[in-house]
């Protein structure tokens, strides 16, 4: 367990080097975010409603993640995957890939609302729950573009393959992010809520349940 626990945890130091050694990939999704927020205020002058407001959040929520996880696996020559494939547990790979891109997209949610407090007033009225419904949000966006990830590189395939595939799978969770968060937004209380939040951890327990027992019979082919 110690070992495994090791393995995890240098993996996911590795994953974090690689980042810092690439800063060009996460400065281009910023930028990103931003031009796509100020393009937003330029269109509609700080008059989004809270349903607007919600649904342009989590569209550019959903494009960032779909550029940052895509290249998870895909950026990683052979000879990397070969030397992983050799020294360590399939399981390990995909919970510190899921775990840093997780991490990612929560820097990239939070970076995300700092902004549009700067451009648009926020509707929020539940700052807590909306909090963690981003959370949950950002858990379960990355653990399946991650997963999908791994999938698409494996049959040596693009990273446009990701989006093509994980859109589909994305649908149940966007659905019930959607509503936790419009909830929040709302202030409605936890009570009303928590059909919500039950059914996010329940999606985000399945997803990564399902990476780590799946992973491994495609690491191996």
């Amino acid at each position: 367990m110690g070992i495994a626990f090791s393995q995890y945890f240098r993996l996911l130091k590795h994953e974090m080097t690689l980042e810092f050694k690439n800063r060009q990939a996460l400065t281009s999704l910023l930028v990103y975010s931003l031009a796509t927020i100020f393009i937003s205020y330029l269109s509609y002058r700080q008059k989004l409603d809270p349903v607007s407001w919600n649904a342009l959040f989590w569209i550019i929520m959903l494009f960032a993640a779909t550029n940052a996880i895509a290249r998870s696996f895909l950026q990683e020559s052979r000879g990397l995957q070969l030397y992983h494939y050799t020294l360590l547990e399939p399981s390990l790979v995909i919970l510190a890939k899921t775990s840093y891109n997780i991490i990612l997209l929560a820097f990239l949610g939070f970076s995300n609302l700092f902004v549009f407090s700067v451009f648009f007033e926020l509707p929020v009225q539940d700052f807590l729950q909306f909090l963690i419904g981003l959370l949950l949000g950002s858990f379960g966006l990355s653990a399946v573009l991650t997963l999908v990830s791994g999938l698409v590189s494996r049959a040596q395939s693009t990273a446009a393959l990701v989006a093509i595939l994980g859109f589909p799978l994305l649908f149940p969770l966007l659905i019930t992010i959607i509503k936790f968060s419009y909830n929040a937004i709302e202030g409605n209380s936890w009570a009303v809520n928590q059909p919500n939040l039950v059914l996010l951890i329940a999606l985000n327990s399945i997803i990564v349940a399902l990476s780590y027992l799946l992973f491994p019979y495609l690491w191996r082919e």
